[in-house]
Order: C-alpha cells, then structure tokens, then sequence
C-alpha cells in the first residue's frame, strides 16, 4: 500500500531524454497493481532541448486529477540535475524524496555564457536542503558505458524502484520493460533497470 494516498510523483528531464515512456511505464504498472492512476504531461518550448515534466497521480481510492498541487510531491526523479531544483522549488516539501541523475545538460543561456550552471556540489546541497532525502548518481555515465545514451531513463527506473518509494518489484518492471521497448533492445534496458538498482543500492 502506498503512502500518502494519493502518491504525486513528478518526474522531470529535458526533451529527448526518455521521461514521458519512464512515467508510462510506471504508470502502467502501478494500475496493473490494482491502482487508480492518471498522467499528466508538461513540454516545454522545444520537445527536444526544453523542460519535459510528468506527474503521475496514483491511488487506491479513486482517479485524482492530472494537476499536483504546489508543494505536494511525494517523489521526484528527474533526469537532469537542474531540473531537479525547478521542480523542488514549486513542488517541494520537507518530506519528498528526490532521486536524481547528476550528469548536467546545459542550457542554451549557459552555452553562450550568459549565464552560469551550478555546480555539482551546489546541486547536491539544495536539492538535500530542499527534500527529506535525495539520491544521487549519474546514470547518464551508466548508460554511456553500456554504449547506449538513450537508456537514462530506465536507469533512472531503476534507481526509483531500488530506493522503494513505490511498491514495484523488479521481476515485474523487468517483465514490463520487456513489453514496452523493441524485442532487439530488450537485454540493453534490463541491464540498465539494474545498473539503477545497483546505483542505490546501501
């Protein structure tokens, strides 16, 4: 059973990082366990290159709507580390937890030098300062070692799956993953999903 009811997880990435088929899969999942559970979807200006944010509303007593109010988030993940801070800034709460990719992407106002991208250290202290607990790994690197760019986001899965905020058992994600990415590329995202797990893992 989850806790609180309903369980607002956000997730957060930039265009292109795999985030919206990240919500869906666990949206998918906790309605296959027997949840209620709605889905709303936030781009930004460009879908590759701005802002991409998820809300996943999930519940045993009935269908929430799609809308997380301010300050009322029970998990985060987001895919980028600055995007963390964005989020955690309208949706934080002294008890959220945050999982979070530290691997930045840089904005276009920081690669004309207009303006500067925090630093690792700095994110890792705001975002810990503005959640009850945070979880930090570059599960870019991971998916780069594995030759495939594309795989954050089930690495990011795993990392939310190992960390336990949501009642999702692995041996299920993995049946799910396989159903939901091309039979071809099916061993690449389970090494991922567990690449997460392992990232978490104390």
């Amino acid at each position: 059973m989850i806790r609180p009811d309903p369980f607002n997880l956000i997730v957060s990435g930039i265009g292109g990082q795999g985030n919206i088929l990240l919500s869906r899969i666990v949206g998918r999942l906790m309605f296959k366990a027997g949840y209620y559970v709605n889905i709303g979807e936030t781009f930004g200006a460009a879908q590759r290159g701005g802002s991409v944010f998820s809300a996943v509303r999930i519940s045993k007593k009935r269908i929430y709507g799609p809308i997380v109010p301010d300050g009322h988030a029970n998990a985060i993940i987001s895919l980028e580390a600055l995007e963390a801070l964005r989020v955690l800034s309208r949706y934080g709460n002294p008890k959220v937890a945050a999982v979070v990719n530290t691997e930045p992407i840089y904005p276009v106002a920081v690669l004309s030098r207009r303006a500067e991208y925090p630093g690792e250290d700095d994110i890792r202290r705001a975002v810990s300062k503005a959640s009850g607990r945070a979880f930090f790994f570059n599960a870019t690197r991971m998916a780069l070692d594995l030759g495939a760019p594309i795989v954050v986001n089930i690495v990011m899965l795993g990392g939310l799956v190992g960390v336990g905020l949501l009642p999702l058992e692995a041996s299920l994600v993995e049946e799910e993953i396989k159903t939901s990415v091309p039979g071809s590329k099916t061993e690449l995202n389970l090494t991922a999903f567990r690449k997460g797990i392992s990232a978490v893992a104390v």
